[in-house]
């Protein structure tokens, strides 16, 4: 075997060694999330199914966090500020249209945004309409903690000028409809019925995407390659 073969393979094992390690890496580090994530699963669980509690208060708004908050039932009680709603557009199980996003003003005058629900494309001017007149009066809000969701949808920047939304960013929708102080979140109304039917909550839908274990096995099967690898050509430089 001459010697610039033997230096050749002894640097394919070397690279090869280097991979096992990276990907034996990556699958611990994929791992890792895997448990993250159910974790976070069972948090999030325990809290679309607890019993609701009030709205964070101004001086918790600093703490609130997408980890340790989203999807936690909450309740809170005041004056809807109709002709400050938006609709965002929305596709759900009931198909395409919008969902109606109505600032609720509680007594120490914070300004929380609600999503009461979903109205479809058709019928959006006059489930707004029916809304404004049959719930004018104080409501208690019961539904899960969302947190903003900025910017706008894929492709489709929201545009406060012109009125037209395609994510529930409070930040913008506040500042376009001259909220001050308003909570950083919103809250996803359940499904008890609006005056009218419409618009219809309790949509929400709670999935997280988990694919960590098949990138971990990926990973690791991609591991034991190279290091089969690596051996193969170990053993072919020895003989």
């Amino acid at each position: 075997m001459s010697e610039p073969s033997a230096r050749a393979r002894r640097l394919l094992t070397g690279f090869l060694l280097v991979l096992v390690a990276v990907f034996l890496a990556l699958g611990t580090w994929q791992v890792q999330r895997l448990f993250w994530k159910l974790d976070l699963i069972a948090r999030v669980e325990s809290r679309v199914h607890a019993d609701p509690v009030p709205v964070p208060a101004r001086a918790e708004w600093p703490a609130v966090s997408r980890e340790e908050d989203e999807y936690r039932r909450v309740t809170a009680t005041g004056l809807f500020q109709h002709d400050k709603t938006v609709l965002v557009q929305a596709v759900t199980e009931r198909g395409a249209g919008f969902w109606v996003l109505t600032p609720l003003l509680l007594p120490d005058e914070t300004a929380v945004l609600v999503n009461r629900g979903f109205v479809p494309a058709d019928r959006r001017d006059p489930a707004a309409r029916v809304a404004s007149e049959l719930a004018a009066g104080p409501v208690t809000v019961t539904g899960l903690l969302r947190l903003s969701e900025p910017g706008g949808a894929f492709l489709r920047a929201n545009d406060p000028a012109a009125d037209r939304w395609f994510s529930r960013d409070v930040a913008a929708i506040t500042a376009a409809k001259g909220l001050s102080g308003a909570a950083p979140y919103f809250i996803d109304a359940d499904a008890t019925p609006n005056p009218g039917g419409l618009p219809v909550g309790g949509l929400t839908v709670v999935a997280f995407r988990n694919s960590h274990l098949v990138y971990a096995l990926t990973w690791y099967a991609l591991a034991a390659m190279s290091a089969a690898g690596a051996w193969a050509v170990h053993r072919r430089r020895l003989g």
